[in-house]
């Protein structure tokens, strides 16, 4: 993408003091979804970026994951598979705990439709300190599946989460 995309992309996150708690530095996309231009252009970036990693299967976490995820397996033509927090699964799932910049958390995968013996790409909104992203790529493998890599909008990039995923290959549209 030509640096003019990146800044107008740039231009539409917010950056919130103090949310959710005390000194965080909360990124807000909310003005970049509302833009349709805008959001087509983040999309489309991190399609490029998952095509890369030639997955079979494209993994979201829970919930800003689902809003670039979806839409990139749907232009890659392969299948989505959602990741979410603790209870919100039906059917029999694998799960992992995890730490945040904030708190912990849970995340958990149906076991089936399966990823075993397949590439995943795993996309998000954004990589902090890795703790989300390390959780997914451990449902994978526990799955059987393989981690393709990782696609993000943006990357924080002081908070070094890539060091969270063991030198798997990441990609960031924008960088902070």
């Amino acid at each position: 993408m030509v640096d003019s995309k990146l800044a107008a992309l740039d231009a539409l996150i917010r950056s919130i003091p103090d949310f959710p708690q005390p000194g965080i530095l909360y990124r807000d996309i909310t003005p970049l979804l509302f833009d349709a231009a805008a959001r087509n252009a983040a999309m489309e970036a991190m399609t490029e970026a998952a095509r890369t990693l030639n997955a079979e299967v494209v993994a979201g976490v829970e919930a800003r994951g689902f809003i670039f995820g979806l839409p990139v397996a749907e232009r890659l033509g392969v299948p989505f598979v959602p990741m979410r927090k603790a209870g919100k699964l039906p059917s029999e799932v694998v799960r992992a705990d995890y730490a945040l910049e904030y708190g912990t958390a849970t995340l958990e995968m149906h076991r089936t439709p399966s990823v075993a013996g397949r590439r995943v790409a795993v996309i998000d909104d954004l990589l902090a300190t890795g703790g989300t992203a390390a959780a997914a790529a451990h449902l994978i493998e526990e799955s059987g599946g393989s981690v393709a890599g990782f696609v993000f909008l943006i990357e924080l990039a002081a908070l070094e989460g890539r060091a969270a995923l063991h030198g798997r290959t990441v990609r960031a549209v924008l960088e902070y």
